[in-house]
């Protein structure tokens, strides 16, 4: 076994590590060239936080383990819905702001039926991926066209928000002058250590359903999703302790699509394959009710109570259980 854990658990160490990095390296370059920090916080951070997902589907995709890379996809929805929302409503209720719920809660619950019944009828080949590569693109455009007029409150904008309080680094004022030869090595350095991790990681993984006589599936749906979710745990719990909440609920909005037009739309384009016929006739309808379940819960009172994240939380265990076998 300890051939199975090592990979999987300096894997999981790799992708965390690697995705800080990262991170703070594009970001201390973006800031040196100039960029202002909105455009920062809708495409670095935001791809940057969600680097550990996205290696490891394409990998898993390219090992031929759809199971791994489609349920890491799926799972990470569900996980930050459920256990993520559930466990920062629990510490705190979360504030939700009626333009992040009416823009980018919108967005997100129409991604995950997009998917969904894309996936239900389509293979995920290159014409898909990239389509939902452009609906990102389009996302952003619009994200950063909406909150250059007025102060930033979108999903994504709260992602980036959510990282830099987890991050004292990044919240720290740099000066625009200056070599980016060390932040330029630090990226790069971030960017390999993803990469690497990703690469043990799905190993690891792999090597733990085969072990256990368990489906690929279920392992990138549970093991594989709440990994390579580590980071909007971390960033959403902190949020909500520092009460932050309303940066809690756009963290894990803006994270849910990033994950299925991102590294979804990624992934079919270098690797495309068909999504696996477990996911498509029971998780992604998990995923598509469950989104809709914290729409509603946002609609009403535009906030998420405690006794609601209690639901999302029990829902979470719900769902492991009838998995697990």
């Amino acid at each position: 076994m300890f051939e199975i854990w090592l990979p999987l658990l300096g894997g999981l160490v790799l992708l965390v590590s690697g995705g800080e990095l990262l991170v703070r390296g594009a970001v201390e370059v973006a800031e040196r060239l100039g960029i202002s920090p909105l455009v920062i916080g809708l495409t670095l951070v935001g791809f940057g936080t969600s680097m550990p997902e996205l290696v490891t589907s394409v990998q898993a995709a390219l090992a031929g383990s759809p199971g791994i890379a489609f349920g890491n996809i799926v799972g990470s929805n569900i996980a930050n819905i459920l256990l993520i929302v559930g466990v920062s409503s629990l510490l705190l209720p979360i504030a939700v702001t009626s333009s992040a719920l009416r823009r980018d809660a919108a967005v997100m619950l129409a991604t995950a039926a997009i998917f969904a019944g894309i996936s239900a009828v389509l293979p995920m080949g290159r014409a898909v991926g990239a389509v939902f590569v452009a609906g990102l693109v389009a996302y952003i455009y619009l994200a950063i066209r909406q909150e250059r007029t007025a102060a930033p409150h979108g999903a994504v904008s709260e992602k980036g928000a959510a990282l830099e309080g987890a991050d004292p680094a990044l919240r720290a004022q740099r000066p625009s002058a200056g070599t980016m030869l060390a932040p330029l090595a630090i990226a790069v350095a971030g960017l390999v250590l993803v990469i690497l991790g990703g690469g043990f990681f799905v190993d690891g993984a792999v090597g733990l359903a085969r072990s256990f006589g368990i489906s690929e599936t279920v392992i990138g749906l549970t093991v594989v999703a709440l990994g390579t979710s580590m980071p909007e745990l971390v960033t959403s719990v902190l949020a909500a302790l520092r009460k932050q909440s309303d940066i809690a609920f756009g963290n894990i909005v803006g994270s849910n699509i990033y994950n299925i037009l991102g590294i979804g739309g990624t992934t079919a384009l270098i690797s495309p394959s068909t999504v696996p016929t477990e996911i498509v006739t029971f998780d992604n309808l998990v995923m598509v009710a469950v989104s809709l379940l914290l729409v509603l819960f946002a609609a009403t009172g535009l906030r998420i109570a405690r006794w609601e994240g209690g639901v999302l939380l029990a829902g979470y265990v719900g769902y492991i259980a009838m998995l697990w076998p």
